[in-house]
Order: structure tokens, then sequence, then C-alpha cells
């Protein structure tokens, strides 16, 4: 569907944001890291070109299929910014000390499903029936965050579990052919196809009332918030005015599921279930003491630890908000 020459500019203009930076930058273009699947409203200034215009640099956007391959693209120096990365592989990359920062939640949303297969009799009342069983995850993510504080809250032993580490399509395909008992994942079109090969292990409440919630944040390397932080802040302004002027119209909404690789009723449908929160919601609610995410992140810091890379004590310095005042 093409957009008519009137809502590209009316797109545009919501999209953008009148403050430019100043000032020479050390960086001749911005390198960002995002997600297929996904949806989210900086897709309308991302495909409308408003992040280079405000920003002043080409702006270039690499998809991957998980958080964790973020991180390894960060530090491999291909790049500075990755939007929307799970906070499970953020802290396991911080865990081991790697020289990135936290500088924005990009999106809440219900904790990822474990989908169990059609015909294997596993509830949410006989989880421990998993144990000995294979499960597909795609490790170090926020799916294996939930997959974990689940069979915690339903006192499955993991450690008896066959975990399979799997992306979201290849563990989808796994379920699907029955090479494994249960599967988590994330991305619209990943989890559509689990849904109809099973059902959800846990419901959106159970989920909810055992604790279990999700942020992806949006992260950088440690040199690049250093060396630009004009663009940085600029990105961030960009994401945010996009986020509060999404008004979920069809040509706004087909923007993004063409550009997340979904059709209009899965776009709908995933947006539905997130939460873009404010600069001045994160830094009063979720980044102050005792906060959605202060307290989300000592969670996971704690859930991911390992002998080689342990929890932090204090995670403050790996988060660094002034770039949302």
């Amino acid at each position: 569907m093409s957009l008519r020459k009137s809502a590209v500019h009316a797109l545009s203009a919501a999209a953008l944001v009148v403050a430019g930076t100043t000032g020479a930058q050390a960086a001749d273009e911005v390198n960002v890291a995002f997600f297929l699947e996904w949806a989210t409203p900086n897709q309308i200034p991302k495909v409308l070109k408003a992040y280079d215009d405000d920003m002043g640099v080409p702006v270039n956007w690499t998809n991957f299929d998980a958080g964790t391959q973020m991180t390894e693209a960060m530090l491999a120096g291909d790049i500075d910014i990755s939007y929307s990365q799970g906070l499970a592989p953020f802290i396991n990359a911080v865990n081991a000390n790697a020289p990135i920062k936290l500088v924005s939640i990009a999106v809440q949303y219900p904790a990822n499903d474990c989908v169990v297969r059609t015909g294997e009799g596993i509830d949410s009342t006989n989880a421990s029936e998993l144990e000995g069983k294979a499960v597909a995850v795609p490790l170090a993510t926020m799916a294996d965050y939930s997959f974990r504080m689940m069979m915690r809250a339903l006192e499955v032993d993991v450690s008896a579990i066959n975990v399979i580490d799997q992306v979201p399509a290849d563990a989808a395909v796994s379920l699907a052919d029955g090479s494994v008992a249960m599967a988590c994942g994330f991305g619209a079109a990943s989890m559509s196809k689990m849904y109809e090969a099973g059902a959800a292990l846990m419901t959106p409440e159970q989920k909810q009332e055992a604790g279990i919630i999700s942020f992806d944040v949006v992260s950088v390397t440690e040199k690049f918030a250093q060396e630009n932080p004009d663009l940085l802040r600029s990105f961030l302004e960009v994401t945010h005015a996009a986020n509060e002027s999404f008004s979920d119209t069809d040509d706004e909404v087909m923007v993004i599921a063409k550009d997340a690789g979904l059709d209009l009723e899965a776009t709908r449908a995933q947006m539905a279930d997130f939460i873009f929160p404010t600069a001045e919601q994160q830094l009063n609610e979720y980044f102050n003491e005792g906060g959605l995410a202060s307290e989300a992140i000592s969670v996971v810091g704690a859930a991911f630890a390992t002998p080689e890379n342990p929890a932090r004590d204090d995670y403050s310095a790996v988060v660094d908000t002034s770039f949302l005042q």
C-alpha cells in the first residue's frame, strides 16, 4: 500500500523533532540495530528518514534475530545503538563487563510466552512433566528470562530439561514438527506459528501474578555515548516524539507493518500489548529508586548470574539516564 502524499506529510510532521543537533560530531554515520516482527512507532521516522534529517548524518539500520547478536555486533564495532535490545541480553553482557550502557526503555510488554505442543498434555498445573523433555529457547534473551521465571514459579527443575538454543523462527519449526515439547520466543510471525502448534503454558494473568514482566532497552556502546552525546540525545528525542505522536491510524500502522515484515492485523495485535513510556515517565517511574526498571534490572541480573559472570551488587554504573533529560 502506498501512502498518499498528504498522508506522508502528516506522518513526517508527527515523527520529526524540531530541535536539531549542534556542534561538530565525531561520527559521520550511525549504525542502529533493530528487530523485524517487532512493531514500534519509531519505524515511521525510520522509514521517512526523519532520524537522518534530525541527526544530520546517515542512519543505517540492521535487523537481528536476538539481542545477544546485537551485543556481539556492538562489541565488534559494527553497531552503535541497539534499539529494543532485551533487558536479559543487555544484563548478560554487562555481567561479563561488556562496555555498553542502557540509556532508555524502548518498550514494556507482557512476558514472552512459552508454548506447549498440542498432544503433550502439559499445562501450568503439571508443568513438572516438562522435565526430561526437549524445550527450544533462544538463550540469554528475554524469552529465556521468561522461561526461567515461569519454571521457577511452577517449581520445575530447569536442569532436568533438555534446553535447545534456537532463535524463535527455528523454535517454531521444531515445535510444529514435534522435535520439542515446548518452545519459547518472541516476534509476531514466529509466535503465531507456535500458537498454531500448541498453547501458552501460562496465561498473561498468571505471569503477572508471578511478577514476570519484560522490558526492552535502548543500549549503546560506551565509546559512542562518550564521543557523540548530541547524536544519541537526538536519536532518543526522535524516538520519543514518534511514540508520543503515534495515533494508530491505518496509514501509520501500514508504514510500521511493512517495515516490521508483518500484516496490518498482526501489527495492531502486537502493539496493543506494548507500552512506550515517555522520557518523563522513565525518569519518575522506571529509573527512580524502587522504580519498575530499577527493580527488573536487579531481578534479571540475579537470574542470569553465573560463577564466571556474577550479578552486580549495583547496576547504576551501566545505566545512564542523562540523555533523557
